[in-house]
Formats: C-alpha cells, sequence, structure tokens
C-alpha cells in the first residue's frame, strides 16, 4: 500500500482532526491523503441532531463509502459513533486522548445572570446546565465551530457550550470562560477522542493504523462505549460517562439525568475489564433511579 486514505466529514474541525491522524502517520513513516464525504448531519443543518438520529448522523455515510472501498480508513470523533459498528467494520486505532470536558465560551457559570441564554444542540448539555441554573434560557444550536464559536453577543444569546478538545484543535483555548468540573458536568461518552475505523478483513491497514495507538485511549473508550452499549435504544435521557487508566487502573464515572435537569443519578467505579466495568455502571445507575423514575427512559426496551 503506498498511500492510506482517510475518510472524514467535511467541516473544518473535522478535516483538522484528520490532518492531526495524517500527521501521527507520517511520523510512523506512513502516508496517508484525506477524502473529504459531506454526511447527513453536516447537510440539515436547520434540524435538531435530536431529529436527525443523534449519533450517527455524522458517520453513516462515511462508514458506508469505506465499505464500498472508497477509503482504506475512516477518522471520527468517537462521540459521534453509535455504541455498534456496522457489520464488516471495526475501531481499529484510538490515538492519545484530548481533554474531554465540556467549556462555556462567552461567560462562565457563575457570570450569567439570571435568565441568561446559553444554546447548545446537545440535549445532556442542556439537562446538565438545568440541573445547576434551572433559571437558563436553553436556546437550540447547529453549525460549524466557528458559528457556533460567533454566537456569544448576538441574537440575545450570552454563552455556549464546547467541548474543550474542539477548541484545543483549533487553537482557540484562550477563548474558553469556564472548563466544566467533570464530576458534575460529565462529558459525552468519546469526548475528546478519535476512533478510526477500518475493514475487518483489511489486515494491512489496520497493521498500519496501530502504530498509532494508544493503549490508555482504547481502554478508556472501550469502557465508555460498553457503557453506551449497555443504555441500549430504550435510554432516551441525556447519559455521560468519562472513564481514564492510572497505573493499570480503570477509573468511570457516569450520570442519568432527566431533560429537564430536575432528577439525576451518578456513579463511580474503578477495576476492570473495560467492557464488564462500562455495562456494570450502566447498570447501576438504571439501579439507582428505581426504573422509571426519570422521564424519557423506556423500560420496554433492553
Amino acid at each position: 500500500m503506498s498511500t492510506l486514505r482517510l475518510a472524514t466529514r467535511r467541516s473544518p474541525l473535522a478535516l483538522l482532526q484528520a490532518e492531526v491522524v495524517r500527521t501521527y502517520l507520517l511520523a510512523h513513516g506512513v502516508d496517508a491523503e484525506l477524502v473529504p464525504i459531506e454526511t447527513s448531519g453536516d447537510q440539515r443543518l436547520d434540524v435538531a441532531l435530536s431529529a436527525l438520529g443523534g449519533q450517527g448522523v455524522f458517520a453513516v455515510e462515511i462508514q458506508r463509502a469505506l465499505l464500498r472501498g472508497e477509503a482504506d480508513a475512516a477518522v471520527h470523533s468517537a462521540k459521534d459513533l453509535p455504541s455498534q459498528c456496522p457489520d464488516g467494520l471495526v475501531i481499529s486505532c484510538v490515538p492519545e486522548r484530548r481533554d474531554p470536558v465540556d467549556v462555556l465560551v462567552g461567560r462562565s457559570l457563575a457570570g450569567l445572570g439570571p435568565g441568561a441564554t446559553v444554546a447548545t444542540g446537545s440535549p445532556r448539555r442542556r439537562a446538565l446546565l438545568l440541573e445547576r441554573r434551572p433559571d437558563l434560557r436553553i436556546v437550540e444550536l447547529r453549525g460549524n465551530m466557528a458559528t457556533r464559536l460567533a454566537s456569544p453577543g448576538r441574537d440575545g444569546i450570552d454563552a455556549v457550550v464546547a467541548a474543550a478538545a474542539a477548541l484545543e484543535r483549533l487553537g482557540l483555548s484562550d477563548r474558553i470562560a469556564e472548563r466544566l468540573d467533570p464530576s458534575w458536568f460529565v462529558p459525552q461518552v468519546g469526548q475528546g477522542t478519535l476512533a478510526i475505523e477500518a475493514r475487518s478483513d483489511d489486515g494491512e491497514t489496520r497493521a498500519l493504523l496501530a502504530k498509532i495507538n494508544d493503549d490508555e485511549a482504547v481502554t478508556a473508550l472501550e469502557t465508555e462505549r460498553a457503557f453506551l452499549a449497555e443504555l441500549g435504544a430504550g435510554c432516551s435521557i441525556p447519559a455521560g460517562a468519562f472513564a481514564r487508566v492510572e497505573d493499570g487502573v480503570i477509573y468511570v464515572h457516569g450520570v442519568m439525568i432527566g431533560v429537564d435537569g430536575t432528577e439525576s443519578v451518578r456513579c463511580s467505579l474503578t477495576g476492570g475489564p473495560a467492557s464488564q466495568l462500562g455495562r456494570e455502571l450502566a447498570m447501576t445507575l438504571r439501579d439507582e433511579m428505581g426504573g422509571a423514575s426519570l422521564p424519557g427512559w423506556d423500560r420496554s426496551e433492553p
């Protein structure tokens, strides 16, 4: 193989992330080129992500192109991926994770006056903000990072929520007004992590990608994705999980919260293996919330 073809979304941040992966590969003697693909999530900016189907809307077209052989690997933000890969694809590589926390841009939480307006397209971020500040007015916001970062001070918007990793990659960390404590504002599964998919039968590509794999990032992502998988299709309430590995030990913290922020449950676990720990976290949170006390939980689904 002379050049590895990397499929990616066309958004500026996604292209930058794919370029980062290309740079990592070049450092290990592997040449690569980008294959930009427009996704349904990028095309329909007038529709809320939840209405489009949530996770997967930024990935499905890229995954189809990979299965068709139009690329050798696909670079995703791990938080954009559903909990299961399509048949024929595997997450073959997870490079070193960046800062997973959420941040406020525009004003800090304490700097937001009563009834201030915060913009976000994420149900998880909305619910967590309302948990701490039920007086806030939360409005929907879609668009690329430049659009979102330009929002504070316009149309009555006082602040927006963003991912620290995105601002870091864009060289815009100085725009951060506050880093939100992940013990309270639990990040989305996979936030700050890149996941590189390859075809499961393409041993050559997978061997090349293994050169830039980070074992601790792999373990953390496996834990968080097991949490997401255990929640399953029946869980439409906002949830988040954040895992880290220290001296070979996995620590994971999770939240499930009602859509209006009025009820929540949190849990921290330590141990392993990764997939078992992630599933245990999800089951523990379900038990702690008492079956169906949080709105949005459908007990008819596994």
